[in-house]
């Protein structure tokens, strides 16, 4: 795998989202791995870093890994594969399975970081978290969002790591 530019991935990344999506990879308390699928993320410059802001909703099993953890990766299937595993671990809760056996993924060293990769995906982000901001209600200054994306209350806590590491294959 080739190391390249923070930016170099963007359009994979957004094809990805706007597709099946990527993969949040964290790790619990325990250590053990633990994949979120995701549709939503931002890439950009924050604090003179390059970072990748991630959204994770307070109910899912993920959450608990971000609060708990200092880093993630985000690991981007090439356009048109791992379907099946995206649906899988965007519907089934790690509190529950082992998504990584369930899906037969497989996780390799990442270089900059503890949390593993996905050696299925295309292009990997190696990320250590800088920021977790809880979401409220009073943030929002568009009702169309809220009502919308939050009905249920279960609002997201924004992530944001710096990219540490970018490698694609």
């Amino acid at each position: 795998m080739n190391s390249v530019e923070w930016d170099q991935y963007i359009g994979v990344l957004k094809d990805a989202l706007s597709g099946d999506g990527a993969l949040l990879l964290t790790r619990d308390k325990d250590g053990r791995a633990n994949p979120m699928t995701i549709g939503w993320a931002q890439v950009g410059i924050v604090w003179g870093r390059p970072t990748l802001t991630v959204l994770v909703r307070k109910s899912r099993y993920t959450y608990s890994c971000l609060l708990t953890g200092t880093e993630f990766t985000v690991n981007v299937p090439a356009q048109g594969t791992l379907s099946e595993e995206l649906l899988y671990c965007g519907t089934k809760s790690g509190r529950d399975v082992d998504k990584v056996d369930a899906c037969g993924l497989t996780l390799k060293q990442a270089r900059k970081v503890q949390t593993p990769i996905i050696e299925q995906c295309q292009v990997h982000y190696e990320c250590r978290i800088v920021l977790r901001k809880q979401l409220s209600v009073d943030d929002f200054s568009a009702p169309a969002i809220l009502d919308e994306y939050y009905q249920d209350n279960d609002h997201h806590m924004i992530v944001t790591g710096e990219i540490l590491a970018v490698h694609g294959s």
